[in-house]
């Protein structure tokens, strides 16, 4: 069975004459019932009564009728979309990143270049949620992406790079701002304000395994947005706190918070995540492009 027999078919059905339909195909009208014709012999079915005076479709043709054309749409859609990937330009990188990383993808694209001159990419950043990111590059739709915490998955090559320094952000007025640091479980009394699991599971569960290991189940309070959406809503909120990233504070832009490094420190590690299918020679060069030296920090 070939796509042309069931187009065929589909325009006899819907002229109702033979002579119509070559017509609309623009070929000459031996050749459509001759693939007519072959068509109903493959599926040993009888498509249409002929007479001199009419061409009908059997009932077994209006059935089939109706999946040729589910057929033949799909048909179409895969057709235009191969001439999209044809026409579009072959260098594109589509890349994914958490808030924040611009300015490192930047410099790491830029090293990219100077190390490899014929280098040469249109960038697409694309947006979506982190769990949708990582389910984007197993399946190949994401080329990378750069994430602030360390994942697990299936189809992924992780390649942790980078330090993430992470903080703790209070009301200015709280007694514990006045400290130069502050212990996780001193802050267990105070609602924790974190993003949903929707939003970013990733950032989610290591702050919560953070406070389990200092000791304390903490209290959670309403999700966050971004980072710099939690600082804001701290500073003209209830009390409430909340654990960021040190450069998120300053996007923020908010005062009456109080931003406070932890003891001991607490820090993320910063990775670029591509398929698992990517070369060894891919890895190292993004390596050296993105990792705590090559990306600028």
């Amino acid at each position: 069975m070939e796509l042309r027999q069931l187009r065929y078919f589909a325009t006899v059905a819907e002229e109702l004459h033979f002579g119509r339909a070559a017509e609309r195909l623009h070929i000459a009208q031996p050749a459509v019932s001759q693939q007519v014709s072959r068509l109903e012999r493959e599926l040993g079915l009888r498509l249409f009564d002929r007479s001199s005076r009419h061409v009908r479709l059997t009932s077994a043709g209006e059935r089939l009728l109706v999946e040729v054309r589910a057929a033949l749409a799909a048909a179409d859609r895969v057709a235009v979309l191969a001439a999209d990937l044809t026409a579009a330009p072959m260098n594109v990188l589509r890349v994914g990143a958490n808030p924040g990383l611009g300015p490192r993808l930047d410099r790491g694209l830029e090293r990219l270049r100077r190390a490899n001159p014929g280098f040469e990419v249109e960038l697409e950043l694309v947006g979506m949620p982190v769990i949708d990111q990582l389910a984007a590059v197993s399946r190949g739709e994401l080329d990378m992406t750069l994430l602030r915490v360390t994942p697990t998955g299936e189809g992924l090559r992780v390649i942790d790079l980078w330090p993430e320094p992470v903080v703790a952000a209070l009301p200015e007025a709280h007694p514990l701002a006045r400290r130069a640091a502050v212990r996780l479980a001193d802050l267990a009394d105070l609602p924790l304000r974190l993003p949903s699991r929707e939003q970013d599971p990733l950032f989610r569960a290591f702050a919560l395994d953070a406070c389990r290991s200092a000791g304390f189940e903490p209290r959670l309070s309403r999700p966050t947005g971004s980072p710099a959406d939690a600082v804001l809503e701290i500073a003209n909120g209830s009390p409430a706190w909340t654990l960021v990233y040190a450069d998120a504070v300053p996007e923020a832009g908010a005062s009456r918070v109080a931003v406070l490094p932890l003891d001991p420190p607490l820090t993320a590690r910063g990775c670029v995540v591509i398929p698992r299918t990517r070369t060894a020679a891919c890895v190292a060069g993004l390596r050296g492009a993105f990792g705590a030296g090559g990306g600028g920090d």
